[in-house]
Order: C-alpha cells, then structure tokens, then sequence
C-alpha cells in the first residue's frame, strides 16, 4: 500500500449545525454502506453532543454498492496491516474535522468498528470511548497497546449469537484482547444477526450517555 488513502471530508454528515464545544462522537459505517447509514441512529443517542457520520475512503469491488475501510474477500482480506492503514487516513480527517470538541468518542460497525479500534490503539490519548458494534479487534501488537493496558480506556463491544459474518477466530481473539486492554462493556445479544438491535441501541445509548456525562465534568 504505498499510496495513501484519504477520507473525502465534504462527504461527512454532521448534526446538529451548531456544535461548538460539544462532545464528538464519530461514526463508522460497514462495509458496502456509506456515510448515510449510521447517520440514522442520532435520534437514539445521547442529547447534548455533535455526531460525525464518516464516508470510508473505498469503493468495494464492482457489484457491491457503497464504500469499504479495506478490503474482506482474497488472501489479503481483513489484512490487520490494511486495517491500520485505513486507520490512519481515519486519523488524519480527525486531525480537521475535531475543532474544539473536549472529548471525542468513535461508534463503528462491522469493520467500522475494527477501525475504530485500530484508532483508539494507534493514539490512544485522542479518545475517551469506542463503541465497537459487530465488530472485533485485529490481530498483531502495536507500539500503544502497553499504553492501553495501563488507561483502560471504556470499550462497550456489542455483536448477536446468530452472527455468521466475523470469522470466529476473530471473535476469540477480541473476546481475549479486549478486557486485557480496555474497561469493556460487553454485550452478546440472543439471536442477534449482523445487525444492531433496539436492545443494542438502548445499551449503546447508556454507555455513551456515561460517556458524555464524564466529559463534561
């Protein structure tokens, strides 16, 4: 990968207009779905903080509609090294789009989530708070994850016992790394596909609200 990817800005959808000084949190969609996917579940989070919707900088291989963070399919799919790279082109969006926020949190969902968390490993001191939904934590070590073992920083990882599209292998893994790295909140939900549920969402909202509260104080 030697060319860098970069995260179109304009494409962001951003609530409310006025969000000076409000606490961020930054969503990041699935693969195949788009800046518009996510951005449907800001009624159902906390009041009181600005919410960024982020397009991922891939088109997925022709038929599939929308964008992706890296690739899944070929020998290379869910490469962790992709998942980092995509990662830092995530970082550096960040670097603009932030402003004044005073805490900033991440929301991702399938590999929206392993990015997220790849995120939170690569600069840790930049968030207070990962939602990873249908997600799991890529495999290998970085440099910041003994900073993470020592923060614990609050992780809320949710997925559905009828989930068929994270490889298990990937699921064991972040089932061991998470509570090694993190204050994990975990969730398992009977039934559940790849998907995010109303039950799910009330937790979500919970975990975030917590979370806002904190960065106001």
């Amino acid at each position: 990968m030697s060319e860098e990817i970069r995260i179109e800005a304009a494409a962001t959808r951003w609530a409310p207009e006025a969000r000076t000084g409000l606490p961020l949190l930054v969503l990041l969609h699935g693969y195949g779905a788009d800046e518009h996917d996510l951005f449907g579940l800001a009624p159902f989070l906390p009041d009181d903080i600005a919410v960024a919707s982020v397009a991922a900088p891939l088109a997925p291989p022709w038929p599939m509609p929308g964008r992706s963070w890296y690739a899944i399919d070929g020998l290379n799919g869910r490469d962790p090294v992709a998942v980092t790279f995509a990662a830092r082109a995530f970082l550096r969006w960040l670097d603009e789009a932030a402003g004044d926020a005073p805490s900033v949190a991440l929301l991702g969902f399938s590999q929206g989530a392993a990015v997220a968390l790849q995120a939170l490993r690569l600069e840790p001191a930049r968030f207070d708070a990962v939602v990873a939904l249908s997600g799991y934590a890529s495999p290998g070590d970085l440099p910041e994850d003994a900073v993470l073992r020592e923060t614990r920083p609050r992780v809320f990882w949710g997925r559905g016992t009828n989930d068929d599209v994270i490889p298990a292998a990937l699921i064991a893994h972040t089932a061991g790394w998470l509570p090694d790295h993190s204050e994990l909140t975990g969730r398992v939900y009977p039934g559940l596909t790849h998907s995010i549920s109303e039950d799910e969402l009330a937790d979500v909202r919970v975990f975030l609200e917590k979370w806002r509260d904190a960065s106001a104080g």
